[in-house]
């Protein structure tokens, strides 16, 4: 009878598992490129594609914990919409950039509907929980190009870590030892993606808080010129240091989602005017393998020394004493495995044409005593107040009402200490304290690039390997790893951080590579011809039972 109907042209029903393998095999590791063709010749479904990384969530979030909210069935309902609307479009239906990719949120990014838990438990207190009103700006970017969001991702209140441990949720592993710091605080998104949670998600960094992260987890995060991407409806940490851009497992998708996520925005009045200034997209016109041929690299003296920047800057009313003091605790060596694992990594810009410069010169200690005198923390408070009026619940729109409703006030972190607030736009100090260093700082960034023909600059993502939680870090407990990259924020300029290679102990190590401001599309050239010419990446092995299985 079987092989009457197989005669007839009638076929057994499909093997679960060999479905299943073939879903393995091609959506590990996929790429936004190739979910594309496998949309378009129907060989897979959205709800396909989002249930195989749901599964993934299932099964290994509960060691991992990186994604703090599955949003599961809001994740399918629009699956199955972009199914129907695709099957109802036919031949002539149009997608979006990243139509299908299923994406995470970071938790301070607000969307619709969705607690913005920031990390921190006072923001899903029971009737009080902050529930956005809407999404933030680039949420409705990413929506609007067919992403799918599958959840958000944990992350340490307020993003003020450089560890994953939060009041919300609890601790974040590294994917490549779950016992390791995957670094803070775009720690659950960088998690998510090396682990084929989601194909990519975004991060927000205040001092470094894509970049390190995505070095801990050999992904591509990227630091877009300030100004490219709105911050609008994204809680920030410091509102004049924040910025956002994409965590992807490779370049080309990284620079498909930046330039979903780029643009000017009312909301945001630092990206209004940033058309012109910015190089055009699309951004993967710039991802072309000889892109390294012939660039110049500068290794900056103060990363490679560990000079003390302190974060948020020292205030220009600070005495002599305090900016010693400051500036000391900021100090932070670079670890010797981490110089050693920079050193062997440049090798592939050498091999892939481009020369790197050691010179005691290149934004040493000069340049340092500059940018550490951009002092934004007068001004916290400001970012918050403006954040809740605009994107807070219906029950709190300011810091004051927030306390009135809870009970407790929000932390000094995010309103400022006791010395007082300031309105930035109407301090007659603002000059003094951020913009004239600022400009100082620019210059000399702008000066050295042109004193010594240099292109761009290229140094470690991080002062050290990812720590191992589960022990104490020169006595304390792990808040780290830490890096010396917090200049970056203070100035605006872009830099993205590539996959570097691996420490011996098999954790990842992440190049960074900055560039003048707005040319980020070069930027994420010289970042794919390194790529392409290196393969650094691989992904991590994952266990569905562990050590710190659950931990909190």
């Amino acid at each position: 009878m079987a092989a009457a109907l197989l005669q007839n042209g009638c076929s057994k029903p499909p093997d679960s598992s060999a479905r299943q393998a073939a879903l393995d095999r091609d959506l590990l590791e996929v790429s936004v490129p190739q979910l594309q063709e496998f949309y378009r010749s129907h060989k897979y479904t959205v709800t396909d594609v989002v249930n195989w990384h749901l599964a993934r969530i299932d099964k290994y979030n509960p060691v991992y914990r990186a994604v703090q909210n599955v949003e599961r069935n809001s994740a399918l309902a629009t699956a199955a919409r972009l199914d129907a609307e695709a099957q109802a479009g036919g031949s002539n239906y149009v997608r979006g950039a990243l139509w299908g990719v299923p994406i995470v949120t970071k938790a301070n990014t607000s969307i619709k509907g969705l607690i913005t838990t920031d990390g921190f438990i006072g923001y899903m207190v029971p009737g009080h929980e902050l529930i956005a009103p809407k999404d933030a700006t680039i949420i409705t970017k990413l929506r609007a190009a067919g992403a799918v969001i599958l959840g958000q991702t944990n992350m340490p209140d307020f993003a003020a870590s450089d560890t994953n441990r939060s009041s919300a949720f609890g601790r974040t592993g590294n994917a490549y030892d779950v016992r390791f710091s995957p670094g803070g605080s775009s720690g659950g998104t960088v998690t998510a993606v090396t682990s084929n949670y989601a194909v990519l998600g975004n991060g927000t960094d205040t001092g470094n808080s894509i970049r390190m992260p995505s070095a801990t987890s050999s992904v591509v995060g990227v630091f877009p010129t300030r100004g490219l991407v709105s911050i609008a409806g994204i809680a920030p940490l410091d509102w004049l240091l924040d910025n956002t851009g994409p965590i992807a497992r490779d370049v080309a998708d990284a620079a498909i989602a930046l330039g979903v996520m780029a643009g000017e925005d009312p909301l945001d009045p630092v990206t209004l005017g940033s058309a012109a200034k910015a190089q055009p997209g699309p951004y993967t016109q710039y991802l072309k393998t000889d892109a390294l041929k012939g660039k110049r690299f500068g290794v900056p003296a103060c990363v490679m020394t560990g000079v003390g920047i302190p974060f948020q800057g020292i205030a220009s009313s600070a005495s002599a004493r305090e900016i010693a003091a400051a500036t000391k605790e900021a100090e932070l060596a670079l670890r010797p495995e981490t110089r050693a694992a920079f050193l062997k990594a440049i090798e592939g810009l050498r091999a892939a044409g481009a020369t790197v410069v050691f010179d005691d010169s290149i934004l040493a200690y000069k340049f340092a005593e500059t940018v550490r005198n951009v002092a934004t923390r007068p001004y916290v408070r400001e970012g918050t107040e403006k954040f809740l009026a605009e994107f807070g619940p219906a029950r709190y729109h300011s810091v004051d009402e927030y306390g009135k409703a809870v009970g407790t006030p929000l932390p000094g972190v995010i309103i400022g200490g006791p010395q007082g607030q300031a309105t930035f736009e109407t301090d007659p100090h603002a000059e003094a304290n951020v913009l004239a260093p600022r400009r100082k700082a620019l210059a000399e960034y702008n000066e050295t690039l042109d004193r010594l023909h240099l292109d761009g600059y290229v140094y470690p993502a991080t002062q050290m390997p990812p720590p191992d939680e589960t022990m104490p870090q020169d006595g304390q407990i792990s808040g780290g790893p830490h890096s010396a990259t917090g200049w970056v924020n203070m100035l605006g300029i872009p830099a993205v951080v590539v996959p570097g290679g691996f420490y011996p102990s098999g954790l990842p190590f992440g190049l960074e590579i900055a560039a003048r401001p707005w040319h980020d599309g070069d930027l994420l050239g010289w970042a794919y011809a390194y790529e392409q010419a290196t393969h650094h990446r691989k992904p991590p092995v994952l266990v569905d039972k562990g050590l710190l299985g659950n931990a909190r």
